[in-house]
């Protein structure tokens, strides 16, 4: 009998830092017919989010001018506005952050914490990714 096929992670959501969502959501929900999929404001973001088939778009705007050090806030005035960070869903969070330390990946998270849509969320830093901000979430 064949061995069963590892199912990998799966793109879960990608997070789009905006200075103010109101101008940018008619782009996505107007002009390119996404859905939109109430989310949880989180980590000093108002996050609005899309539906682009089983993946969302996160929207994600600083809650406030007075929260500088906000980390959509600091992304804003360090690169502007676009893509902030890409979120795999992974079967065993737990198993994969275990991966992860053991091959010296640098998380900036060091235990799961809850995220907008409800489920277990850690951050892994770019600096052990290639240039580029990974979310882990549970699948």
């Amino acid at each position: 009998m064949p061995p069963t096929p590892r199912r990998g992670a799966r793109i879960a959501h990608i997070g789009i830092a905006v200075r103010a969502i109101d101008e940018i959501l008619p782009f996505y929900r107007d002009l390119l017919g996404l859905d939109e999929h109430p989310l949880d404001d989180s980590d000093g973001a108002r996050i609005a989010g899309l539906s682009a088939g089983p993946q969302l778009i996160e929207l994600l705007e600083p809650l406030s001018a007075d929260s500088p050090n906000s980390p959509i806030s600091k992304f804003l005035e360090r690169r502007g506005p676009g893509i902030h960070h890409i979120c795999f869903a992974v079967q065993d969070l737990d198993g994969t952050l275990a991966r992860c330390r053991e091959k010296g990946v640098r998380m900036i998270d060091s235990t799961p914490r809850m995220g907008a849509e409800g489920k277990r969320i850690v951050f892994l830093h770019p600096a052990s990714t290639g240039g580029v901000l990974i979310e882990l979430t549970e699948d």
